[in-house]
């Protein structure tokens, strides 16, 4: 590596650590859920009745909290992601399982989002 670019690199980490310390706390968790979302998580959500799993979900890069559309952002019921429903709770994706977008209510649905242990 150059020292042209390591002087850039070091300049830029610099201005940029000095940027988030002016930064809220909130604003500060903002910018790690994003930067989460774009590397990924490979969570598992599963969804529970009557104490076992009746559903799970694999590989979800991040999970949301929906919002309202127009005017404050108001926090809604639910929170939604796109995953691959695994149909045999296996924990992995078969050949044919595929990628769906889903949704969970944060009031009546018994849930346990976690990082795959596995991967």
């Amino acid at each position: 590596m150059s020292k042209t670019l390591k002087t850039l690199l070091t300049s830029s980490l610099l201005v940029l650590s000095i940027s988030l310390l002016g930064c809220t706390q909130e604003t500060q968790n903002k910018i790690g859920r994003s930067l989460q979302n774009w590397t990924g998580a490979n969570g598992v959500l599963e969804v529970y009745s009557g104490g076992k799993v009746v559903k799970r979900f694999v590989k979800i890069d991040k999970l949301s909290t929906a919002t309202a559309t127009q005017g404050s952002d108001i926090a809604r019921p639910y929170r939604f992601a796109y995953g691959v429903l695994d149909a045999n709770l296996n924990g992995e994706q078969d050949a044919n399982e595929r990628k769906v977008y889903f949704e969970i209510s944060d009031y009546s649905t018994n849930y346990v989002f976690y990082g795959d242990p596995g991967s």
